[in-house]
This record gives structure tokens, sequence and C-alpha cells, in this order.
């Protein structure tokens, strides 16, 4: 069919066109559509899982969130860290100054925009003790990355622990093997622990950077980077003060559930083509 989203009165119209029913009418596929809880007029993305190893790897990162590594309990000095970048953050300089909010009135902030460049945000997140550590860069890559392990690494109980997980994803500045070696050079109680490819999801860091756009990054108003910066980094300090570890509950036995659905579905629906 030529939709990608189909009303009711659309579905009403395909099913007499197609001679299921000699006529009906768009509220009452709407009735039965709600009881049944099907809604073929909405659509969201998802990511297929394309990571061969993408179970093994996901287990991985879920046991460390529920404190085991190797099915062998975390010691009292292990630590988690989980970090990554958000990047290409515009400073937007809005052609006109936003308004408050008033009486009867929503807080109003003007469309049109300067672009005032962009810079990229590091941030890591102590999983167990709900800790936020961050810098602000014009770009990625290795080294601001080893500028954030620094800046996390220097300072207890980081730089005394037995170990600390890094958990990151596949991004160019801590990508395969390689970055998993560079960070034990760097540190030698650092070990790093990729997520699957297309799974940034399960990283927790994903979560503060959610908080952070909704806070701070909507409206995005912004004179320069310096001024963006500088609002991104004190939200940082403030967040650290109330915050709490998430209350993270999708477990490696959600995960095989989840699993089991989608690619088994999805090979039997292969085997029946």
């Amino acid at each position: 069919m030529p939709f990608s989203r189909f009303s009711h009165r659309e579905i009403a119209r395909q099913v007499v066109t197609q001679g299921i029913v000699a006529s009906i009418s768009g509220t009452t596929v709407w009735r039965w559509l709600s009881a049944d809880a099907i809604r073929p007029w909405c659509h969201r993305s998802w990511l297929w899982p394309r990571d061969p190893d993408f179970a093994a790897k996901a287990a991985r990162v879920l046991d460390l969130y529920q404190g085991l590594w190797h099915n062998e309990p975390l010691g009292p000095n292990d630590q988690v860290v989980s970090a990554d970048e958000k990047t290409s953050i515009q400073a937007r300089r809005r052609q006109v100054p936003g308004q408050g909010p008033a009486p009867g009135r929503l807080r109003r902030w003007e469309f049109e925009y300067q672009r005032g460049g962009a810079l990229a945000y590091s941030a890591a997140w102590d999983v167990r003790r709900a800790k936020v550590f961050g810098r602000c860069g014009e770009r990625t890559g290795i080294e601001p990355f080893h500028q954030l392990v620094d800046r996390v690494m220097g300072q207890e109980p980081y730089c005394s622990a037995d170990r600390v997980f890094w958990i990151t994803d596949n991004g160019s500045s801590h990508r395969g093997q390689a970055s998993v070696e560079r960070l034990a050079q760097w540190y030698p109680n650092a070990i790093l622990v990729h997520t699957p490819v297309h799974a940034s999801w399960l990283n927790q860091i994903e979560i503060y950077f959610s908080v952070l756009e909704r806070k701070v990054l909507t409206p995005n108003e912004s004179n320069n980077l310096g001024e963006l910066a500088e609002t991104i980094l004190n939200f940082q300090d403030g967040y650290g003060e109330i915050a709490k570890p998430f209350k993270w509950q999708f477990t490696k036995e959600d995960l095989n559930q989840l699993l089991s659905k989608t690619v088994g579905g999805h090979r039997q629906e292969k085997q029946a083509a």
C-alpha cells in the first residue's frame, strides 16, 4: 500500500475496497483496534542486533550492572564507569532573546537562530556511586577520551581501586581491541568493556545524556561555545549533588527473552519465506 501511516478512515476505505466488508465506519475500526491494542497508524524505529556476539557482549555489561564479572561478585573495591561522547552540540544564538513565562503564557523562544559552532561533551558516569565527570571540547578522539579517563582515574576511589570497569560503545575514540590494550597501558587497573555494535542503549551514560538534553539543551539558547560549555558543566555539577544510581532493571534474563522473541521470530519468518 502507498501508505506509511493509516488513519481509521483509510483503513475503513481499504477493507471496503478489498471486499472484506460491505461497509464500515472509521469509528468502528478505531473501536475494534483499540480493543485489540493494535495501532497500525503508528510506527517507531528500531535497530536489529547485527553483532554476531551480541548476546555475550550485552550479557557482560548487564552482569556488571548486577555486580558480577565472569559470574563472580564484584569486590567492594571494584568500580563501574559508563562513558561516551555527546557530539555536535550547537551553540544557537537566537535572533531575538527568549522571554520567560508569565501568567497565562508559556516561556517563549525564537525559532530562528545563528549557529555559533559546535562542541563535544565527553562524560563518565559512576554506575554504583552516581557521580558524573565530564569535559567539553571541539572534537572527540583518543586524546580527548584519554583526558576524560585521567580526570576520573586521577582521584579516589578509582586510582586505588582493584578494578575499574569502563563501559563504552564502539565509537572511534574507544574502538576495538586496540582501545582495550591502550586503556590498560594508561591505567593497569582499568578494564574496557564494549557494548555490542549498535547497542548504546545498554550504556547508562545515555540516560544521563537524555536528562541533559531535556533539562539543558531544549531549547538550546547560547551566544557562543564558551557560554554553552559553562552551562553544561554547571548542570553537571548541580546534577552530581542530587544524583542517585539509576534503577536499572533490565537483566541478562530479560535480554535472552527479548532475543528469543525477535531473533527467533525473524528466523521463522525467513524459513517460511
